[in-house]
C-alpha cells in the first residue's frame, strides 16, 4: 500500500483528499503546515507527496527544496490555487514532478497520483550521462549540473527529455508527449508540457529565453538539437 502525505492547510480540502485517497486504497496522512510536512516526511518516508504551495510556517516551495536537498526522489505533485505560469514553473524548478491547479477533479488527481507512482517505480531506460550544451545530465539520478550548479529534474521532465533525445532533430508533437507520459486518463493539457519545457530550459540552457537545444516547433511541439 503506497503511503501518501497530503500537505494542505485548508482542513476541508485536506480531509476530502485524504478520504478519497483512502477510498482508492492508499495510506494517507495530513500535514497542516510546512514544518509539519517536513517532520512527517522525515518520520513516515511517504511514497508520494501532495504539496500545497501556499502554507503557513514554510511554504510549499521551501518544503520541496528541503526534501530535494536530502537527496530524496519521492514524487511531489504541487497543488496551487494560482494559475500564473511563473508559480507553476517555480514549483517545477524547486524539484516538483507535476502540478495541479485548483479547482481540480478528484478523478484527475487520482490519475496523476497513479502516473507519478508508476513512473517512480519504473527502472530508468537510459542511465548514461548526457551532455547538453554546458549541462551534464544524469537521467538515472535525475540530476543536472550546469556551470557548477546542481539542479533536480522531476520524473516528467526526465520523461520529456528522454523522448526528445530519442527523436533528436525530429519534431515531437505535444499530444504525443502528453499521451506517452501522462496518458489520457490524467487529463493533461498542452500547458502541462509547455510549463515543464520552461522549467527544463531554465535548468539546462545557458539562456532559457534563447534556447539552443530544446526548441519550439511552431504549431507542432518541440525538438531536441544536440
Amino acid at each position: 500500500m503506497a503511503r501518501i502525505l497530503i500537505a494542505e492547510d485548508e482542513p476541508e480540502m485536506a480531509m476530502g483528499l485524504k478520504d478519497n485517497l483512502q477510498f482508492e486504497g492508499y495510506d494517507a496522512s495530513v500535514a497542516n503546515d510546512g514544518e509539519q510536512a517536513v517532520a512527517l516526511f522525515e518520520s513516515e518516508r511517504p511514497d508520494l507527496i501532495l504539496l500545497d504551495i501556499m502554507m503557513p510556517k514554510m511554504d510549499g516551495l521551501e518544503v520541496c527544496r528541503h526534501i530535494r536537498q536530502t537527496g530524496s526522489a519521492v514524487p511531489i505533485i504541487m497543488l496551487t490555487a494560482k494559475s500564473q505560469e511563473v508559480d507553476v514553473v517555480r514549483g517545477l524548478e524547486a524539484g516538483a514532478d507535476d502540478y495541479l491547479t485548483k479547482p481540480f477533479g478528484i478523478r484527475e488527481l487520482i490519475a496523476r497520483v497513479k502516473v507519478a507512482l508508476r513512473h517512480a517505480g519504473a527502472a530508468p531506460s537510459l542511465s548514461k550521462v548526457l551532455t547538453i550544451g554546458q549541462a551534464e545530465v544524469d537521467l538515472a539520478k535525475g540530476k543536472a549540473v550546469r556551470q557548477g550548479k546542481e539542479y533536480t529534474l522531476g520524473h516528467f521532465e526526465i520523461e520529456i527529455l528522454k523522448i526528445l533525445v530519442e527523436h533528436a532533430e525530429q519534431p515531437v508533437e505535444r499530444n504525443v508527449l502528453l499521451d506517452k507520459i501522462w496518458g489520457l486518463e490524467a487529463s493533461p493539457t498542452n500547458r502541462t508540457v509547455d510549463n515543464h519545457i520552461v522549467s527544463l530550459r531554465r535548468k539546462l540552457e545557458e539562456d532559457s529565453k534563447e534556447p539552443k537545444h530544446i526548441l519550439t516547433v511552431h504549431s507542432i511541439g518541440y525538438k531536441f538539437v544536440p
